[in-house]
């Protein structure tokens, strides 16, 4: 018959603490210390997102903002290039006849409104020249009235001679007609375009 080898209790007892040590290791919460860290990194991240987040509100108004002072400002462009260009004013009597500023029955047509012309007016603005200096705090239509909404916008027309490929400044048959548009919030937005002298009245 065999006999069992003596039991080593030391081993065994060894081993029972070391296992009781693991259960309470994995068992064992987060120190005051531990917890604290944990709070600040935590604080710390959602700050920095905070931040971001506060941010990307605060500008998100700017596309709007840009996109509404573009629209303007192309409708306003728009208007200008629409308006005749001609060597004399709209009410001369050779308006529709002449082919150089000395045909004119009165005075050739020059950068600037005539006097008592106005956009909105009567008389009114009748050719591109006309609208050189153009303001306005407040945008409003052809007929004056505010637009809603656009209260806060305000715009301003630029007329000048320009050279366009063969078109020398000098000779006067094109024009460059400058719209800036400010918005709300420091948003600006600037459009040029061009306008030619159109045949048959035209020297080109």
């Amino acid at each position: 018959m065999l006999t069992p080898p003596p039991l080593n209790t030391a081993a065994v007892q060894a081993a029972r603490c070391a296992e009781r040590a693991a259960v309470r290791a994995r068992t064992r919460g987060l120190t005051l210390i531990e917890l604290l860290m944990f709070i600040v990194v935590v604080s710390a991240a959602l700050a920095g997102l905070l931040r971001v987040f506060m941010q990307s509100s605060a500008s998100s108004a700017d596309p709007l903002l840009r996109r509404q002072a573009l629209a303007i400002a192309e409708s306003l462009l728009e208007e200008v290039t629409l308006m005749p260009y001609t060597w004399c004013d709209g009410d001369d009597a050779n308006v529709s006849t002449t082919s150089s500023a000395s045909g004119c029955a009165g005075a050739a047509d020059a950068i600037g409104p005539e006097a008592g012309e106005s956009r909105t007016g009567v008389p009114s603005f009748d050719n591109v020249n006309d609208y050189n200096g153009l303001a306005m705090n407040g945008i409003t239509d052809i007929s004056g009235s505010a637009v809603a909404g656009l209260a806060g916008y305000s715009a301003n027309v630029s007329v000048a001679a320009a050279a366009l490929n063969d078109i020398t400044s000098g000779s006067g048959d094109a024009l460059r007609i400058t719209v800036t548009v400010n918005a709300p919030g420091g948003v600006s937005v600037v459009l040029d375009g061009y306008r030619t002298r159109h045949a048959p009245n035209a020297s080109l």
